[in-house]
């Protein structure tokens, strides 16, 4: 007998690293764009390791991430999508946030919305929604 299960799909979405900035006292200490290249490999292969196709969607803090959001969402159906910390945590970034959950509502009505608190921990996010265990 075969499997019908379908894989799970997932995108993440996170800040382009080279354009955080790493003096806002909001964003933990010590962080630059290297390590948060390395926690997003890390977080995108523990997606890959748990079977799911996931991809990664690293926008600008500009008028133009909304978009490119949109964009993705209209090429795949996604069965949750995980939105950064970097993206969430800074107070200034607030504006920047909402277009983007906004943007996921509008563009992927059926995918569950997660949100990670460092790269590492994406793949944890959209598991609560992507394996049920957000009872």
């Amino acid at each position: 007998m075969t499997s019908t299960t379908k894989t799970k799909r997932v995108l993440f979405i996170g800040q382009s690293p080279e354009t955080v900035d790493f003096s806002d006292p909001a964003l933990p200490p010590g962080f630059d764009a290297a390590k948060i290249h390395a926690g997003i490999a890390i977080g995108m292969q523990l997606m890959a390791d748990r079977g799911w196709a996931a991809d990664l969607c690293l926008v600008q803090p500009d008028a133009c991430a909304a978009d490119a959001v949109k964009q993705r969402l209209a090429d795949v159906s996604y069965d949750a999508v995980v939105i950064g910390g970097g993206l969430r945590i800074p107070p200034k970034s607030l504006l920047l946030f909402e277009q983007l959950v906004n943007a996921v509502h509008q563009g992927a009505p059926a995918a569950a919305i997660a949100f990670n608190t460092t790269p590492q921990d994406t793949a944890d996010a959209a598991a609560r929604w992507v394996d049920g265990l957000q009872n």
